[in-house]
């Protein structure tokens, strides 16, 4: 169940809590499959043959290069995460309060002990590696591994929204065989399979005694695994030799997550502990880009890209002794990304790159969380390719996210972990912030061609 909920976090996040891609995609999706890639800001992601980690971007380049070649690389991301404006309040049944059974009407009663330091993503790399290899003018192959989807939230001890999730980590893996024919100078088509692994964990706290200390804390938590497959599906079309256009399809993954549940006092009992499911589908995606060869040196790309997040609706983890472990509204939306971006070969030797990314977020105002804490948001990126010989080039790359302000809002009835309770609701609690966030992204990568 671990993997589960981390993996539905990372929907929830889509485009959000790590970087991908260009930092990252919507919600928890990942953009880091090519830093060459990175360099334009993936605006020619279908379109424009590089290297070997076109086995990503479009399968049906593959059959445009021209001899196997083997890329590998990762993006170091440095993410920044500001906090600020923070209400936090604690309520507790009046019947409660006044020493009797709980009567259902909650009042407040102050703050919730806590801090809010921000930074809760931290830095973390992540790696791929494609090889692709032309059988002949028409026929080729590919494999990849890569990372389609991630997400980590991890908030101090005392965060005081912790009882809505301090601590979320989703890790998705894919390892993808793909075939590519090209028709002609002009048209060819791709396919693959994908092989999915997910997993993750998703923890928050529940108070335990009135005052709301942290230190009495009960810690929830969810984690498990899961495996499913998917396929993706692309053409590229030549019009003339100096105009390029791809379009790829990448389906969604339904995973069902099986697990377990455990609730752990701060002196480290189990006081209760369940099987835990969730179903989770990560959503189909649709890229199309044009890469235009303006001059000999000079090379222009657009793209755009479409989510289908609306799938994603809620987490619900569900147990066999106890009905609805947790159940929280996500109501994602479809989203769109669209980038701009060139690059120029200054000699044989070096090519010069730079980019610009918007990309929509699939939240909403409403049911954003402490989890994915993410909106819209802006990429810029620079980038460069070394080819010292015919059969090796080196590739760096930077992106600067900068993301626009968002409200978190969020509230709930908790139960005391108090016998005196009988499961009755008898405190809740509410939290509401402003978060800002930014990361960097830095990547390198290698091409051997065989």
């Amino acid at each position: 169940m671990k993997n589960k909920f981390n993996r539905l976090t990372l929907a929830a996040a889509v485009a959000a809590a790590a970087f991908a891609s260009q930092a990252q995609a919507g919600g928890f999706q990942l953009n880091e499959q090519s830093v060459s890639g990175q360099g334009y800001g993936h605006a020619g992601r279908s379109s424009n043959v590089n290297d070997a980690t076109i086995v990503f971007g479009n399968p049906a380049g593959m059959s445009f290069l021209d001899r196997a070649q083997l890329s590998a690389g990762a993006t170091y991301l440095v993410v920044n995460n500001d906090i600020s404006n923070v209400t936090a309040t604690r309520n507790v049944d009046a019947g409660i309060l006044g020493g009797g059974m709980p009567n259902g009407v909650q009042v407040p009663v102050g703050e919730i002990p806590g801090g809010n330091e921000g930074d809760m993503v931290g830095n973390k790399a992540v790696p791929f590696a494609f090889y692709a290899h032309p059988v002949n003018d028409r026929l080729a192959f590919g494999f990849g591994v890569y990372a389609p989807f991630g997400s980590k939230t991890d908030y101090e001890d005392d965060f005081q929204g912790r009882y809505f999730g301090n601590y979320t980590e989703v890790t998705v893996v894919s390892a993808q065989p793909t075939v590519s024919y090209r028709f002609n100078d002009q048209w060819s088509v791709g396919a693959g399979i994908t092989y999915n692994q997910v997993e993750g964990e998703l923890r928050r706290q529940i108070p335990s005694v009135q005052s709301y200390d942290p230190a009495g804390d009960v810690d929830a938590r969810v984690d498990g695994d899961d495996e499913a497959w998917g396929y993706n599906l692309g053409v590229m079309y030549r019009p003339v030799p100096e105009t390029t256009l791809g379009l790829t399809y990448r389906s969604e993954v339904e995973y069902e997550l099986e697990g377990d549940f455990k609730a752990i006092d701060p002196m480290g009992n189990i006081v209760r502990s369940d099987n835990a499911s969730l179903d989770l589908t990560t959503p189909e995606t649709v890229n199309f880009s044009v890469t235009q060869q303006m001059t000999d040196r000079l090379k222009l790309m657009f793209g755009a890209s479409w989510s289908r997040w609306s799938k994603f609706q809620e987490i619900r983890v569900i147990g066999d002794a106890i009905p609805v472990i947790t159940d929280e509204t996500q109501n994602y939306s479809n989203a769109w990304a669209f980038a701009v971006g060139g690059q120029y070969q200054l000699n044989p030797q070096w090519v010069l790159r730079a980019g610009l990314t918007l990309d929509e977020t699939p939240s909403n105002d409403r049911h954003r969380s402490v989890r994915i804490p993410s909106d819209d948001r802006r990429i810029f990126s620079l980038g460069a390719g070394w080819t010292p010989t015919d059969s090796l080039t080196i590739d760096f790359a930077y992106s600067y996210l900068t993301e626009q302000a968002t409200r978190i809002e969020q509230n709930r009835t908790d139960h005391l972990a108090s016998p005196a309770t009988g499961g009755v609701p008898v405190g809740g609690t509410t939290y509401a912030a402003d978060y800002k966030n930014e990361a960097h992204g830095f990547g390198a990568q290698l091409t051997y061609r065989f």
